[in-house]
This record gives C-alpha cells, structure tokens and sequence, in this order.
C-alpha cells in the first residue's frame, strides 16, 4: 500500500509540474503576442491622439481664460472712480 501512495505522488508531482512549466510558457507567449498585436498598437496610437487633442483644448481654454481674466482686470474700476 505505501508504494503505491509513493508512485501516485510522484506521479501527481510530475504532471503537476508539467501543467505548471505548459501554462507558465502559454502564458509568455501570449503575453508577447498581445504587446506586438496591430489592434493594440492601432488603440495605444488612437489614445495618445485623442490625449494630444484634450491636452491642446486644455491649452486653448486657458488662453481663453487669460483674455477674460485681462478684460475683467481692464474693465474694474476702483470704488470712488464711477462717474
């Protein structure tokens, strides 16, 4: 009875690393595929577009911000100057 408990978690060790040593190398291989997949780099680009356009709507906002604050500065008059 005692080998045959041995054999079976021998056995079961070494299909055990097997399954472990496939899926670790499955793994890997996906891995690479999806960082160098067309779709995903055409995503990465499509993201870094669509950044750039909010980062350059963000810098036009400001200006225009600049050009309000200018005309609400020009525009105020101190409190005694209302004539």
């Amino acid at each position: 009875m005692n080998t045959v408990v041995i054999v079976a978690i021998v056995f079961g060790s070494i299909v055990t690393i097997a399954g472990l040593m496939c899926g670790t190398v499955l793994v890997i291989i996906r891995m690479r595929h999806s960082g160098l997949a067309g779709s995903n780099r055409k995503s990465n680009e499509e993201e870094a577009i669509m950044i750039q356009e909010i980062y350059q709507g963000l810098e036009r906002m400001e200006k225009r911000i600049d050009a309000l604050e200018t005309i609400l500065m020009d525009g105020h008059t101190p409190h005694g100057d209302n004539k």
